[in-house]
């Protein structure tokens, strides 16, 4: 069924007339032929439009009883069983009462589109859900009833019913739009003369955007490929703080000034696997960037810039927007501008939206993270080798020391502090180097046992402790990051090798992508779902597993199940799905020229018929032609044997092209896969011996060799016996003089076989399949003797009832064709159709 089209009749306020506009609409439809309804609509009390709905036909209201209250509110089923031509739905965003089909009206329209109603409803752009905030910023007035954007975004029409700020307040203040009691109230706040010229400007501002879409819509179904501006794709940053409801929504306005604009969220985890401190915040965020029609990410990385940033240029992104840092200036002066300046340092040629929000500023103070790129592990050996190594240390240089053993002593923490710092990074060398500093000065200076600073030298003894720890844990640091991007390298390079292998193996290159991108990400699932449909897995996730859905193209997605990638792997990640989309579309191409083979093979076919008519048929039409034309001649006597001559030469010249005619019905018949065959029980005996009869062959010419017991076949007669009769003329015509051509029959494994075996020549093995091609005779000329298409047409026909044609070599020489048919073991009869396939061959 035709799904039904949506118009939405847009406003900036209440009593602008979008109602009244919708119901005028419906008069002018009903007065030009189409059946129109009102399926709900609400007049407020107001006397002009209540007077438009007289005249229309109203579906009654359906009664829902809440908590002792009787509410009415539209009647789905009545309508789609009313099922008329356009139905009038007021008031979009209206949330329905509990109890009914659906939560929302602007579902219940989605249910009358999908019944192929059209539909004409209203909205005002209060209730539209990425301008919500907005609009409550501007009026102070929250609105708890909204309309997805995608909603309105797939209508087929949307019209701004607009009217001038200061027309709409004098309509209020005469009464028209409120009753008296409220129109004072409404005048002094929400009706205010700047509340209603900027909703006007935001309706104008949003349909504008829509003829930006709808423009775009018309080049791209036009085929229009001019330079066209690349789509803005919008990153946002999400903390799971408060603030990410303000972002997301400045997001997804941003996104929405372009023509088709991309949303993605993305949320940066720390590589130690903890999660957010805010699931539940994040969970509400993620829901509304899929509410507004954007999708959310979730990678990995402990440098969280670095992240974002690396993040969006996978994404493709042109706008990353992120919130002004919650640290307070304190924090700030100690660790530096943080987040928000690195990302814009790094960001490139991607803009950078910071946006201030109600938690700007209020966090509290906290240390940088300097974690480096070494694993946690890998600091807390450094911290325990300087707890474990340094007193051991201290304890063996006591043990030994001497007069001249002091500068041996110092060389012997700096080893220590440079070993601490190969192993565990900056803070455990810094630690150390202060341990050994306080060390140093208890036990080897003098005063010894007690801590002073006696000469600066001894601060500046601790200062190249601090530095060097300093220095060889930078190298080590950027060791670590240097090795693990190399692995990472050598993964990736390994990745499409193997995936490159896989498909030159021979393997699936779609089933070999996704398992060897479930390998590579050690994920615990991967699917690849088509148009809805899950096309390739690999793994086995649960139920109830979250994943991260990459789009591939336009019509597939990429689940990935059981982890969250890092923001370095969604670029391996792109070039998977790119590899995955060419396969999708050489898959599609390989369909569609297996689609287009049996049409060429039919376009042969067909061409070969028409040679076939005007070659093989002529010369029988031409002798019939010849004679009927001699005999009506009245300019020439004929003596009674010349007439008969010419009787017999027309009779003999029709009889062939009726048999050349049949023919040719009959392999077309079985090219279009419409040959009607009527199956039922057959002797076989029943269709040899009216072929014979047909061929006028006797004993002298064939051997009969049936057993007595062999079973009835499930079979089409008619059918069976032009099978018999294609292959044994051809027996007859190629069996060495003095020689007979064996008819044989025997059951085997639920079949029964008839062989027609011949000494004759024989085919070359190397030709079989050459014999059920159509119009191919194997080196015989003699175009007087058929079109070719005995068996071909044998090889349909014996298909068409369920069975086989084959060809086999004679003992001795010479060829045996073998017919295969199912035994009949209920009595029962069908009608069946043959399958369209490339007609077979003769063996002329």
């Amino acid at each position: 069924m035709k799904r039904g089209r949506l118009r939405v009749l847009l406003g900036a306020a209440p009593g602008v007339g979008k109602t009244f506009t919708m119901l005028e609409e419906g008069k002018r439809l009903g007065d030009e032929g189409s059946d129109v309804v009102v399926a709900i609509v609400e007049t407020h009390g107001r006397a002009a439009t209540a007077a438009m709905v007289e005249g229309l036909e109203i579906i009654p209201r359906l009664a829902v009883s809440h908590r002792g209250v009787e509410l009415t509110e539209l009647d789905l089923d009545a309508v789609i069983s009313r099922h008329p031509d356009v139905a009038l739905v007021d008031e979009l965003a209206h949330t329905n009462a509990p109890g009914s089909a659906n939560e929302k009206r602007w579902q219940d329209v989605d249910a009358l589109l999908d019944a192929g109603i059209d539909v004409i409803s209203t909205v005002n752009i209060q209730h539209i859900e990425s301008l919500n905030d907005v609009v409550h910023q501007i009026t102070g007035v929250p609105q708890r009833e909204t309309v997805p954007d995608k909603v309105l975004r797939a209508a087929e029409q949307i019209e701004v019913v607009d009217l001038a700020p200061q027309a709409l307040r004098d309509r209020l203040s005469a009464g028209r739009v409120y009753p008296a009691e409220r129109i004072d109230a409404a005048l002094s706040n929400y009706f205010r003369l700047g509340n209603l010229t900027a909703l006007r400007e935001l309706a104008l501002l949003w349909l504008a955007d829509e003829v930006d879409s709808a423009l775009r819509n018309y080049r791209a179904e036009h085929g229009i490929d001019a330079k066209w501006e690349a789509r803005e794709r919008v990153v946002i940053a999400l903390t799971g703080g408060l603030e990410g409801e303000t972002l997301i929504r400045r997001g997804a306005r941003i996104a929405a000034r372009s023509s088709g604009g991309v949303l993605l969220a993305v949320h940066v985890t720390g590589q130690d696997g903890l999660r957010s401190a805010h699931p539940e915040a994040l969970a509400q965020q993620r829901a509304l960037v899929e509410k507004l029609g954007g999708s959310y990410h979730q990678v990995v990385g402990d440098d969280i810039p670095r992240a974002l940033v690396e993040f969006a240029r996978g994404a493709n992104a042109t706008q990353l927007v992120i919130g002004v840092s919650r640290r307070n200036r304190v924090a700030t002066a100690v660790s530096g501008p943080g987040i928000g300046a690195t990302v814009i340092r790094e960001s490139g040629d991607i803009d950078v939206h910071i946006v201030t929000h109600s938690a700007a500023g209020g966090g509290r103070f906290s240390l940088p993270r300097l974690g480096g790129a070494l694993t946690m592990k890998r600091r807390i050996a450094g911290f325990l080798l300087a707890l474990g190594a340094g007193p051991l240390l201290t304890w063996l240089l006591v043990s030994l020391r001497s007069p001249d053993s002091f500068s041996s002593d110092v060389l012997a923490y700096q080893l220590l502090v440079v070993i601490v710092a190969l192993v565990g990074g900056i803070w455990p060398a810094l630690f150390a180097a202060f341990l050994s500093g306080l060390t140093l000065n208890f036990f080897f200076v003098e005063p010894v046992r007690t801590i002073t600073v006696a000469e600066p030298i001894q601060l500046v003894t601790l200062a190249l402790y601090v530095l060097n720890a300093t220095l060889v844990s930078y190298v080590v640091d950027q060791a670590a990051r240097r090795t693990r991007a190399a692995r990472r390298a050598a993964a990736e390079s390994e990745l499409l090798a193997t995936v490159a292998g896989s498909v030159l193996r021979g393997q699936s290159a779609l089933q070999a992508l996704i398992s060897r991108t479930r390998e590579a990400f050690s994920l615990t699932g991967v699917r690849l779902v088509v148009d809805g449909q899950v096309l390739v897995r690999d793994g086995e996730p649960t139920p109830d597993e979250e994943f991260t859905a990459v789009p591939v193209g336009d019509r597939a997605t990429l689940e990935l199940h059981g982890g969250d990638l890092q923001a370095s792997e969604r670029r391996l990640l792109a070039v998977i799905t790119a590899q995955v989309n060419a396969a999708l579309e050489h898959s599609d191409l390989t369909a569609t020229a297996r689609e287009v083979g049996p049409l060429a093979e039919t376009d042969r076919v067909r061409s070969a018929l028409l040679s076939a008519v005007s070659h093989d048929l002529r010369r029988p039409l031409a002798a019939a032609t010849a004679a009927v034309s001699g005999l009506r001649a009245t300019d020439v006597s004929w003596s009674p044997d010349d007439r008969e001559e010419l009787l017999a030469t027309a009779e003999e010249s029709l009889g062939t092209l009726s048999s050349l005619v049949t023919t040719l019905l009959d392999v077309s018949r079985v090219q279009a896969g419409v040959l009607g065959v009527s199956l039922s029980r057959v002797a076989a005996d029943d269709v040899i011996l009216p072929a014979l009869d047909e061929l006028h062959l006797g004993p002298g010419d064939v051997e009969i060799d049936l057993d007595p017991e062999l079973p009835e076949v499930l079979a089409d007669a008619g059918l069976l016996q032009r099978v018999v009769v294609n292959i044994l003329a051809n027996a007859t015509r190629f069996a060495p003089p003095g020689t007979r051509v064996r008819v044989a029959g025997s059951s085997f494994g639920g079949t029964v076989e008839i062989r027609i075996i011949d000494h004759g020549p024989g085919i070359a093995p190397e030709r079989r399949d050459d014999v059920f091609m159509a119009f191919q005779r194997l080196g015989d000329t003699d175009n007087l003797t058929g079109l070719g298409l005995g068996l071909a047409l044998s090889k349909g026909f014996t298909e068409g009832m369920g069975g086989t044609l084959e060809v086999e070599d004679t003992p001795g020489g010479g060829l045996t064709m073998v017919i295969a048919l199912p035994i009949a073991d209920d009595v029962h009869a069908q009608t069946a159709f043959v399958a369209a396939q490339p007609a077979p061959d003769d063996q002329k």
